[in-house]
């Protein structure tokens, strides 16, 4: 039976020991070009993991000298980390200002007791919940972008996204919150917002 090749004609057994000769002479580098760039040994180390894994996942196109193509790929990683930790940052803004409109009272201890009661809540999720809540509040994305992230069709996005709003609002409901409050922390997608 042949042997599966990549596109440049090498087996996949020796194209995943290049992967593996690479990992081991470039890690360092890309840590410490991550750590330059980026708060915290453990978003460094984050931003070099995602930076290999998206190389493993192109490793049939390693290029040589490896070292320029793997510091691109983590400039692009450490982007989207930005990009999302300021999205969190304006969500969390939103959330904040939703759960006090309305309110007479400016109470610090009835935030925080909230976004306490939230992360509770969002954390007793499943993770593929979490994921499909991440996607629309976080990342911002409408269902065609959401549904194309996961694989699947928009219907069914949609029908995940209602089921993970729902066990959120139950869970918020349990820690003694309304469910309305889940609302403002799973919008609806983009395209579906009128």
């Amino acid at each position: 039976m042949p042997t599966a090749r990549d596109s440049a004609g090498l087996p996949a057994d020796a194209v995943d020991a290049r992967f593996e000769r690479c990992f081991h002479a470039h890690y360092a580098d890309v840590l410490a070009f991550a750590l330059r760039r980026v708060e915290g040994r453990a978003a460094a180390e984050d931003a070099a993991a995602e930076t290999f894994g998206v190389a493993w996942r192109r490793r049939e196109v390693l290029p040589e000298p490896a070292l320029p193509w793997l510091y691109a790929i983590a400039f692009r990683v450490i982007a989207n980390q930005r990009r999302s930790a300021r999205r969190r940052r304006e969500l969390e803004g939103r959330l904040a200002h939703e759960a006090g409109a309305g309110r007479a009272e400016d109470d610090p201890a009835g935030a925080i007791d909230r976004r306490d009661a939230f992360a509770v809540a969002f954390a007793r999720l499943a993770e593929r919940e979490r994921e499909v809540l991440r996607l629309v509040a976080w990342d911002g994305l409408g269902t065609e972008e959401a549904a194309q992230v996961l694989g699947c069709s928009p219907g069914a996005f949609r029908v995940r996204l209602h089921r993970a709003r729902r066990r959120l609002a139950k869970q918020l409901r349990r820690a003694g919150h309304s469910p309305d409050e889940s609302a403002a922390v799973a919008p609806e997608p983009a395209e579906e917002a009128s």
